[in-house]
């Protein structure tokens, strides 16, 4: 009787298996992996929570090219009283400076006017009249750095906490920690839209789970077309002949798994399931034709056009149903030239949803534990450029809203024409931290081992939670 078995499958599968032994405990410990591998639905995260949480999911608006703190949170007089003359020596000998290294460096004054907005009477700009509305929700934060002075690195570090691609993203992080709340819709979505100005590139590298298991990483939706590739069926294929194909793919899944004890088997398994879950879910999610004309009005959507107001409008439905992190991206705020009549334009497409999203969470009491993050990669030079602002990274404003945030205030201060901040400094790591605490983690205790290091999404840097803009 011939043997199944040869000298090669022997010496590979009694290898697999020691190995697979150890590999296997460690990523159980590690919390990657679970004993078996599970289909899609609610998911439990990684940790067990450090403290309790004020926020359960969050929603980041994502203002990517760089907008302007200058014409938006952060009004300086006396960069207005200095407009036109020399930017002094003393602000940007030794600076970063991106595109106007080597030029002869003039201050460029607030392009528009601001006004105080709300009970807290926070200085907002004109041309954000419907955030000003909600100004008692928010806190700002007025001095913010960063490390990154170029487009697409300083967007890797806003969004994974390092200049280094290839590292997983905040989103990633939230949702391997926390698990997912949603039966049948990823865990992490990705919104896009742009208009008002220079479409700066961003990447699907920004939202990918790097060395985390690869179901941690988010799922673009599409504004036009399928929102997720090959989200229908074909053409013939009914439902129940989906349900047998998923079925018997998963089996031959579940098979190998056994043998080899690889988490990416135990991720294609779930993904394969939700992939199935959401050709019913995701139509139904991205038809907007369900909301009420007063809601649609409310945020200025419109079925199926693709804008930042309908993804606002998306964001509430996906929270609505237990999507943990939602990342939108509004692009064109990359201002070098003409900015008075860009920013406005800009500031257009995303200022009446904004209010409206702050405004309809709140109404269905939801605000309370979604944490909703405004802002971009870094800021623009007091400096003029031509008739525009160069990219900034010594300070620059963000705000953030609910999820147990202290709404009405604002929280430290650049320098009196708006290029260093000087007072409570924030830095990308500290807002990362201030973020996890919110969600209930504890960012110096959220490790995940790779390559024999614990990497943290809060990096190797003393980082803080700002505490101040805690209610």
């Amino acid at each position: 009787m011939t043997s199944p078995f040869n000298r090669r499958s022997f010496l590979r599968n009694s290898t697999l298996g020691i190995g697979s032994l150890a590999l296997t405990r460690q990523l159980m410990a590690d919390g990657a992996l679970s004993s078996q591998p599970t289909g899609a639905g609610v998911s439990k995260g990684a940790i067990k929570l450090h403290h309790a949480p004020t926020a359960k999911r969050v929603i980041f608006l994502c203002m990517a090219g760089g907008p302007s703190h200058l014409e938006t949170y952060d009004y300086k007089q006396k960069l207005a009283d200095m407009d036109g003359q020399p930017m002094p020596d003393s602000f940007t000998k030794g600076q970063p400076i991106a595109q106007l290294q080597g030029q002869k460096l003039k201050c460029l004054g607030p392009q528009h006017g601001f006004k105080r907005y709300g009970q807290s009477g926070q200085h907002f700009s004109e041309i954000l009249p419907n955030i000003g509305k909600i100004a008692d929700d928010i806190a700002i934060i007025r001095s913010m750095t960063t490390m990154q002075i170029n487009h697409d690195p300083a967007h890797t570090f806003m969004n994974t906490g390092t200049q280094i691609s290839g590292r997983p993203c905040m989103g990633s992080w939230v949702q391997y920690g926390l698990g997912s709340e949603s039966e049948d819709l990823p865990g992490f979505v990705v919104l896009t839209s742009s208009g008002g100005g220079q479409d700066q590139p961003i990447a699907s590298r920004h939202w990918h789970s790097g060395f985390l298991p690869s179901k941690f990483q988010g799922v673009h939706f599409h504004s036009k077309g399928d929102p997720v590739l090959y989200v229908g069926s074909p053409g013939g294929v009914t439902r129940k002949d989906q349900r047998s194909v998923v079925d018997a793919v998963n089996a031959l899944n579940r098979e190998r798994f056994e043998m080899v004890d690889d988490p990416e088997i135990a991720t294609r398994i779930s993904q394969y399931e939700m992939a199935f879950q959401m050709q019913a879910s995701v139509p139904e999610l991205m038809d907007l034709s369900d909301e009420p004309a007063d809601m649609l009005e409310l945020y200025g959507a419109k079925p199926g056009d693709g804008t930042f107001a309908s993804n606002c409008l998306l964001a509430r439905r996906l929270a609505e149903r237990g999507t943990r992190f939602i990342h939108l991206y509004h692009r064109g705020w990359d201002h070098h030239g003409g900015i008075k009549d860009a920013i406005k334009t800009t500031a257009g497409y995303v200022d009446k949803a904004t209010y409206a999203l702050i405004t309809d969470l709140k109404q269905r009491d939801m605000l309370k534990d979604t944490l909703v993050v405004w802002g971009g990669e870094f800021g623009r030079t007091p400096m003029a450029q031509g008739n525009g602002r160069d990219h900034h990274i010594k300070g620059f404003s963000i705000w953030m809203a609910g999820g147990g945030i202290k709404g009405g205030i604002s929280h430290g201060a650049t320098d009196e024409l708006g290029y260093n901040a000087v007072e409570e400094v924030v830095s990308v790591h500290d807002f990362h931290a201030t973020l996890l605490h919110l969600l209930g983690i504890q960012h110096d205790r959220f490790t995940y081992k790779y390559q024999g290091l614990d990497f943290k999404l809060t990096g190797v840097e003393p980082s803080r939670v700002v505490k101040e803009i805690l209610a």
